[in-house]
């Protein structure tokens, strides 16, 4: 019935879809020019005030990832392929798909086990991220992206229960005319991927709709797995004044999970699953759809109206593994349903003779999680049922946002959020055999906010820029589920909010005639910070570790120089660490001083690309280097620094209504072994997750342009 009902729901959204029209500014570049004439790229962002602004003119740490460098020669298939370049941002690929890719930022999100934490998603300016604070990016298919906007620092505060930043993901509008492409991509172990677009614009109506299907047979043993994903954009001017968008998006997803290596398995064969893995048959089953709107109404010259909308479902069905001798295991199943809306109103005038811009808006969000376990032997369900609950959490918030020209070179930027977030557990399993009683409970966290921010541009080349921040981040129901890794552990919801002091400041520079750079020094106190306890058996218990301390710097640099050659690279370090004694689940005394797990000091990426515009021909060669990363609180062991190297190449034609792309990419060509993911504080000492050694990808693409 949960589902009928559902469904329902869906209908008049999709109806809606045909009428729709983005009302996020579209990602375009501005350019700065120096004495010489020559341009330097300086993105239009979104992200940092709601309103469309040059980045380089605001008091924030923000990048944008291009098209081009989500698209070009990659598989898009995870976010990490194109957030590496990012500084501030981890993004480890875990070479198997039964889980998300780990993205965190400055450490924030770096214990996560499931899905994305400590950093709020966005696509269009629609939620990705739930109400409890987790987000799941996976519905997304990168393969119809504009762009990424990445923003870290105090001002994510704005955005409600996070920590360490946004990621806003910014999908493709439609060509002017119609256009059908198809493509196929090809790689190492047996990875496969077919996809067709339709797109154009019509009386107005503008459409974008994109299917894609990837298959892999998987790096690791155990890690083959599957994904469907479709994508339909619509935009639609309603009249002079009035813009709507539909964004629907859907995938469906199986995947085999090969679980964690000791470092002994790793030695031993490195491609290897786990014994368990193979005797539970370890593995996710996972669809979700999500149909959102975005209305934009000019009221007048100085006032707009914005109404965001959605609504979407989603199932998670995980096999696990509890015994690392026999084929016990456990079917865990989340049913979820949500939806939301967030209605902002932006006003702009003059204060005291001085431009000034204000936004300020209502958030709400809900999630409803039917929630079972049942025991599984050898990979299959038993019907002993070990927990059955609904999980119920929404977030009431209100924000305001404003800019202050309070000087012809100084800019002045405050804002504030009040957050109100809700965790529900109502327990249907209170008797019978297994059941620990009724476990129902409820708690609710409230925190505001406040961020302040100046930039002062020194000169039309040069700004300093500096913020401070609170920061507020709640318990996620994953986070809440187990109070330890027992069988028959109860809910946690004695787990307090994490609340961090951020400090930021940074300058933004244009060198010379054909450079452009940024530098951001950072710092973050926080107290009650959400750890992992213990990792058994597919099970994690958190508590709050008491204080953390982060400090570290951010560089971006990116070169264009004569006859299409460009270089771009970017460097992060972060000191991560606990800032007071805590002790686990385990009775380890963790000190003060010790490594958060899961943080790199170290991050290096850089590039080198050309381009030959007669020929149609595109190179780029790619480095990355990561420091050792230590996989547990006492940091008694740790998976060891890494430098590769990746390559690839492509060529365009065109011919008459026809346009052919073709790329082939080889990561890590020097066949270097190392660790791409760590599992945090597991249980079992299966911390690590294998990398590829040296792997290639082929890609074809064919575009018929109608006239």
């Amino acid at each position: 019935m949960r589902h009928s009902r559902f469904h329902l729901k869906l209908i008049p959204l999709a109806v809606l879809g045909i009428w729709g029209n983005n009302a996020l500014a579209e990602e375009v570049s501005a350019t700065s020019e120096n004495q010489a004439g020559a341009q330097v790229v300086s993105p239009i962002v979104v992200t940092a005030t709601r309103a469309a602004q040059t980045s380089f003119d605001l008091p924030v740490a923000i990048d944008v990832v291009s098209k081009e460098n989500i698209q070009d020669g990659q598989a898009q298939m995870t976010l990490s392929e194109s957030l590496i370049r990012v500084p501030g941002i981890t993004a480890q690929n875990r070479t198997q798909m039964s889980q998300d890719p780990q993205i965190s930022t400055r450490g924030f999100g770096a214990r996560s086990s499931f899905g994305v934490r400590g950093v709020r998603l966005y696509v269009d300016g629609i939620p990705l991220t739930y109400p409890d604070g987790s987000g799941q990016p996976g519905n997304v298919d990168l393969g119809t992206l504009q762009g990424i906007e990445v923003m870290r620092g105090p001002f994510s505060a704005l955005y409600g229960n996070s920590s360490g930043g946004v990621i806003q993901l910014l999908t493709e509008n439609a060509p002017q005319g119609h256009e059908l492409s198809a493509g196929v991509l090809f790689g190492s172990y047996g990875t496969r991927r077919e996809n067709v677009r339709a797109a154009g614009t019509a009386d107005g109506l503008e459409y974008m709709i994109n299917y894609s299907n990837y298959s892999s047979d998987g790096y690791r043993d155990h890690s083959s797995n599957k994904k469907e994903q479709g994508t339909a954009k619509f935009r639609f001017n309603l009249n002079e004044d009035t813009k709507l968008t539909t964004l629907i998006n859907w995938f469906d997803q199986e995947a085999n999970d090969p679980l964690g290596l000791t470092r002994a398995e790793v030695r031993a064969d490195r491609k290897q699953a786990t014994a368990s893995a193979y005797r539970a048959d370890t593995r996710v089953s996972r669809s979700q759809t999500q149909v959102g709107f975005n209305l934009e109404h000019k009221v007048n010259e100085n006032n707009t109206i914005n109404l965001i909308s959605y609504v979407g479902n989603r199932k998670n069905e995980q096999y696990l593994s509890i015994s690392p001798v026999n084929g016990n295991g456990r079917a865990s199943l989340i049913d979820r349903e949500f939806w939301g809306t967030d209605l902002r109103w932006t006003h702009t005038g003059e204060l005291l003779s001085r431009p000034y811009s204000l936004s300020a808006g209502l958030t709400y969000g809900k999630m409803n999680d039917g929630r079972t376990d049942i025991a599984a032997v050898n990979g299959v369900k038993t019907g002993a049922l070990n927990r059955d609950e609904e999980n119920i959490a929404t977030n009431s918030d209100q924000y305001i946002q404003a800019q202050w020209a309070l000087l012809d070179n100084l800019d002045l930027h405050v804002g504030a959020r009040r957050t109100k977030v809700t965790l529900e557990v109502d327990d249907n399993f209170t008797s019978g055999a297994n059941s620990n009683g009724d476990n129902s409970g409820r708690v609710t966290y409230e925190k505001t906010t406040p961020v302040i921010g100046a930039v002062w541009k020194a000169t039309p080349t040069l700004n300093f820029y500096a913020n401070y921040g609170k920061g507020f981040e709640t318990p996620t129901f994953i986070e809440a589920a187990y109070a330890s890794t027992a069988a028959n552990s109860t809910p946690n919801l004695s787990l307090k909010p994490s609340e961090s002091r951020n400090f930021e400041i940074g300058t933004k520079a244009i060198l010379g005639d054909n450079t452009s750079a940024n530098l951001t020094l950072f710092k973050s106190l926080t107290d009650d910070e959400i750890v992992v306890s213990d990792t058994l058996s597919g099970r994690s218990s958190y508590t709050n570790a008491g204080k953390t301390k982060r400090h570290g710097a951010e560089l971006s640099i990116e070169s264009r120089f004569a006859n299409n050659i460009s270089l771009f690279g970017s460097y992060t370090l972060l000191n991560a660490k606990f800032d007071s004694d805590y002790t686990n689940a385990l009775g380890n005394t963790i000190k003060s001083g010790d490594y958060i797990p899961g943080t790199y000091k170290t991050q290096i990426y850089g590039e080198i690309a050309w381009k030959h515009q007669a020929s149609g021909f595109s190179t780029a060669f790619e480095a990355r280097h990561n420091s050792k990363v230590y996989v547990n609180d006492t940091n008694s062991e740790t998976a060891g620094s890494y430098t590769i190297f990746n390559i690839r190449a492509g060529l365009q034609q065109k011919l008459q209504n026809w346009r052919f792309s073709e790329f082939v990419r080889v990561e890590n060509i020097f066949d270097k072994d190392y660790i791409g993911s760590v599992r945090v504080n597991d249980g079992n000492s299966r911390f690590y997750e294998p990398a590829a050694g040296r792997n290639w990808l082929l890609g074809l693409n064919a575009t018929y342009m109608f006239q």
